[in-house]
């Protein structure tokens, strides 16, 4: 007697993007073309575990990041999930320090997990895509010139034409608080600028002055973030505030000298400006801070954002590391921009041809798939018993470009009916002529 087989419904986790094969053709194409990108300005690969001693992960996480972690043991180890690529960076870089070449850039495409609830386009497993450049001791400003034109090439590659990279200093703002005496609230008031984007001007005014208690520094403080006009006009107006802070005027000079520069890379005028309100949240980013976006869905948020830090690797080792990078969120950007119909997933394969038998020749059919291949193109082909009205079934639902139709009348005369299937045009083709035919 069968033993009946008890079925489980099959269902993926909240939290965990599954894309149809037509979406995730588009998703690899975005992350080949970040790559490629990333490659271009001589980045080098790197794949660290997913699974990191707990110990060496958490070394700096407290708050709500340990609270995200995904943590396990197994036997007498205690595991974690990585929960983004900086820190496995950081302890990259401390471990194989006398092995690399600094300045050290690196690129890493790899998926992150963070246990938070999940929500619409957030997810608890998503795809981060990273670059970062890191000095030994030192690092030139002339490294956070570059990175605007990473991100520029980057988007303008990946077919968008209308963003803007938002470009600041954190040594700007931490001068300005140090100014009117607010440098032990710094942190906390750069957190909340940094929420400018989603609760507006009058919400972040509200939060600073139940921080500060005092409503001419908050004045001062939205006066200063609030700072409008061309980047020119901006700088002049940073000049004319007169403030004499060391770290200020210091900031100030980086961010003049990054604008300067990035007109070496070629950035054109518009995709870049100094906003003010860029703060970034992370307590790590000590200088330069970059956010970007697209102009026409500003609400979607910053879809590239990063900086400068001091010190990359404060906890793995005394040798100082500063670094500059940036980091896409492949997963989540991906979905906003198809939720919106920016962008559509409309290739449902990777060949660009499909070889079909009319009689089931499977022996030519097969031996041209493998000619062609050879020639570097994608060739799918049917082997299964089918209707050949089947199979042009088959070839229209996939939306293959080119159809080889092989019939025992064309082997015979060295020919195969080659069929365009975007336009419908069909004419016989000899065998020795088919690649040149698909290739024009």
């Amino acid at each position: 007697m069968e033993k009946k087989i008890e079925k489980v419904e099959p269902r993926t986790l909240p939290g965990f993007m599954e894309l149809l094969p037509n979406e995730q053709i588009l998703f690899n194409k975005m992350k080949e073309t970040i790559q490629k990108t990333y490659e271009q300005y001589g980045f080098l690969p790197l794949d660290t575990p997913i699974i990191e001693d707990a110990k060496v992960l958490l070394a700096k996480a407290g708050g709500e990041t340990e609270k995200q972690v995904y943590r396990f043991s197994k036997g007498d180890n205690d595991l974690a999930l990585r929960f983004d690529l900086t820190v496995p960076l950081a302890k990259y870089v401390s471990q194989y320090y006398n092995k690399l070449s600094f300045p050290f850039k690196r690129y890493q495409i790899g998926k992150v997990y963070r246990g938070e609830k999940p929500q619409r386009g957030r997810y608890r497993e998503f795809y981060q895509c990273d670059v970062d450049i890191i000095g030994d001791g030192k690092l030139s400003i002339l490294n956070d010139a570059e990175i605007p034109s990473i991100i520029y090439n980057t988007f303008k590659n990946l077919g968008f034409d209308e963003f803007t990279i938002c470009i600041n200093n954190r040594k700007i703002l931490n001068g300005l608080f140090s100014s009117i005496n607010l440098s032990d609230s710094s942190e906390e008031i750069l957190r909340i600028i940094d929420k400018i984007e989603k609760i507006g001007s009058n919400e972040v005014k509200e939060q600073l002055l139940e921080l500060v208690k005092d409503a001419k520094k908050v004045d001062i403080i939205m006066k200063f973030i609030k700072i409008e006009g061309d980047t020119e006009s901006k700088l002049e107006q940073l000049d004319n505030l007169c403030i004499k802070d060391e770290i200020f005027l210091l900031g100030l000079k980086e961010l003049k000298e990054v604008l300067k520069y990035i007109k070496l890379f070629n950035v054109p005028d518009n995709y870049y400006t100094v906003d003010l309100t860029i703060a970034r949240g992370l307590d790590y980013y000590t200088g330069t801070v970059y956010e970007t976006f697209l102009n026409k869905y500003r609400n979607l948020g910053s879809i590239c954002s990063g900086g400068r830090y001091d010190n990359l690797a404060e906890f793995y080792t005394d040798k100082k590391l500063p670094g500059v990078g940036i980091s896409i969120g492949l997963s989540r950007l991906f979905f906003q921009l198809e939720d919106n119909n920016i962008i559509n997933a409309d290739n449902e394969t990777i060949a660009d041809v499909m070889v079909v038998s009319i009689d089931n020749n499977y022996e030519t059919e097969i031996k041209i798939a493998t000619n062609l291949r050879n020639a570097g193109i994608n060739v799918q082909t049917i082997t299964e018993d089918m209707k050949l009205k089947n199979k042009l079934k088959y070839a229209n639902k996939l939306k293959i470009k080119y159809l080889i139709i092989v019939g025992e009348d064309e082997i015979k005369a060295g020919k195969v009916t080659l069929k365009d299937m975007i336009t419908g045009e069909q004419k016989l083709v000899k065998f020795e002529d088919i690649i040149n035919n698909i290739k024009k």
